[in-house]
């Protein structure tokens, strides 16, 4: 009997510690890449990515400031009746007053509008005058600044599929060159984010993604003539681009696939390359693979250097929705890079687009994509440190910039940061239900924002189960079933994450601001 009691011991020692080995068998890997482990990312492979990528949950803890209603911090840019305008990008001069916006007539492509602000984004130009091959972009144009080794001063607008073409600027946006190819390649969002090196005056690295449908020159275009448009002196000549493809399904990425090709977009391989100058911008290098996963589908990459400048990190969109978005970083300067892990779902959304505020916090404005969030499909915000990001945790707070009308076709947003501390940041979408798009900016300085967030605490909270989220700022909040009256008009605070299915989670319903307005129909 001893005998078989002590086996029965010893069996049951081997299942606890079979279960111990599973558990840790699942457990995420940390993000930053050591010094140490640097040296075994230097081959040409990619990190090995582990499948399926492990979950970091479908919703946020953290509370949510909204702005939405404050149209005193909203400036239209440009509005058109019955016209698409999308997907801009901008640009912060060095006198800290003057903004260019760039933006297409369409859905990630069509005729690029440029606008210019000399107040810092408070008013802007009628629209500007363009080089004629702007009208041919077939991608969401994007504007930069560039300095050369000897000093000189370029703006940079790209404009992607295949070839990724681009227009410079030697005078501060007054004349453009013609569109002309960088390279024998393409892809989309291209460039999404840029940013100088510590390799050299004058270095840049841009990144862009591809799903494998406009990397290489389609075989319909080779040998077709060349448009019209003149090329600037030494490049190369434009090729003729294919035929226009059907408009994407609302947030689709831009770069509407081919005739033909829509029923297989979930099958595509998804690649993020980057693609290097040492000339300020004029010329770049043949793009290289940087990050890529069997399952989810990394695209749109928004970088943030760290603020010791040891590190870059990489915010990644997830476009198969069925995961969280995802995180790369680099400690030697974009010559190798981590294998992709998720982010938590606080910073879950498309087209990230980051700026450290004045006491080294980050602003990271995007497109609300979390699994589940009372604001998805909105323009939203995120308030938190370099050091959350990279450690996995949720920041401290989101913003609400702007309610979307339909489906989540809006925020491919610009970000700036004046001298005086206020941001400016600049999108499209459908602010107005029922209409198309157009280009709002808003204002803001993150002590307001703190400050609002602090109103969070002080207001007297009701907790709720099995909430309704209301779909529109002053609609009553109907519970499921609660123990207390509904109140008569509220927003809900998700400090638990958007649970939309009523399992297991508890809200809290917080009264609306005395003076707020509701927002714009």
């Amino acid at each position: 009997m001893r005998i078989i009691k002590t086996a029965f011991i010893l069996a049951a020692l081997v299942i606890v510690a079979l279960e111990v080995a599973g558990v840790a068998g699942h457990a995420q890997a940390p993000v930053v890449t050591s010094p140490a482990s640097s040296a075994s990312l230097a081959a040409p492979t990619l990190p090995a990515v582990q499948a399926p990528a492990s979950s970091t949950g479908r919703g946020y803890t953290i509370p949510v400031v909204d702005l939405a209603a404050e149209t005193a911090r909203q400036v239209v840019v440009d509005r058109e009746a019955g016209q698409y305008l999308g997907h801009p990008t901008t640009v912060l001069l060095e006198d800290g007053r003057t903004m260019i916006a760039v933006y297409p007539k369409g859905h990630g492509r069509g005729a690029i509008v440029m606008k210019r602000s000399r107040d810092g984004g408070r008013t802007w130009s009628e629209r500007l005058p363009t080089p004629a091959s702007w009208t041919s972009s077939l991608e969401v144009p994007t504007i930069f600044r560039t300095v050369d080794a000897r000093g000189v001063k370029r703006l940079l607008l790209f404009s992607g599929l295949y070839p990724i073409r681009l227009s410079v600027s030697a005078d501060d946006g007054m004349t453009w060159s013609e569109l002309a190819p960088i390279g024998n390649f393409g892809g989309i969002v291209a460039m999404a984010s840029m940013v100088a090196l510590k390799t050299g005056r004058g270095h840049y690295m841009a990144l862009f993604h591809d799903d494998g449908r406009f990397f290489e020159e389609p075989a319909h275009v080779m040998g077709a003539p060349a448009p019209s448009n003149p090329a600037p002196p030494g490049a190369q000549p434009v090729r003729a681009q294919p035929p226009a493809p059907a408009p994407a399904p609302p947030g689709a990425p831009p770069g509407p696939p081919p005739a033909g090709q829509a029923s297989n977009f979930g099958q595509r391989a998804f690649k993020v390359y980057k693609t290097v100058s040492t000339d300020g911008g004029l010329t770049w290098s043949a793009p290289e693979v940087i990050a890529a996963h069997p399952e989810a589908h990394l695209c749109e990459p928004g970088i943030i250097r760290s603020p010791d400048g040891r590190q870059l990190a990489v915010l990644l969109r997830e476009n198969s929705r069925k995961f969280n978005s995802f995180l790369i970083t680099s400690d030697d300067e974009g010559k190798t890079w981590s294998a992709p892990r998720e982010l938590p779902a606080a910073l879950t959304g498309d087209r990230h687009v980051a700026r450290y505020a004045p006491d080294g916090r980050l602003f990271i404005t995007f497109r609300d994509t979390t699994l589940e969030s009372a604001t998805k499909g909105d323009w939203v915000g995120w308030v938190g440190r370099y050091e959350d990001i990279v450690r996995g945790r949720e920041g401290a707070y989101r913003v609400r910039l702007m309610k979307n009308h339909q489906d989540a076709d809006c925020a491919y947003p610009g970000l700036e940061l004046l001298p005086d501390g206020t941001f400016v940041t600049t999108t499209y979408g459908h602010w107005t239900a029922g209409e198309q798009p157009y280009i709002v900016s808003v204002r803001f300085r993150i002590d307001e924002l703190d400050r609002r967030r602090a109103e969070l605490d002080r207001r007297p909270r009701k907790p709720r189960s099995a909430l309704q989220f209301p779909e529109k700022l002053g609609e009553p909040v109907e519970a499921a079933f609660s123990t207390a009256p509904p109140l008569d008009r509220a927003e809900v605070d998700p400090l638990a994450a958007g649970n939309r299915d009523g399992e297991a989670e508890t809200l809290a319903v917080v009264p609306v601001v005395e003076g707020s307005e509701t927002i714009p129909a």
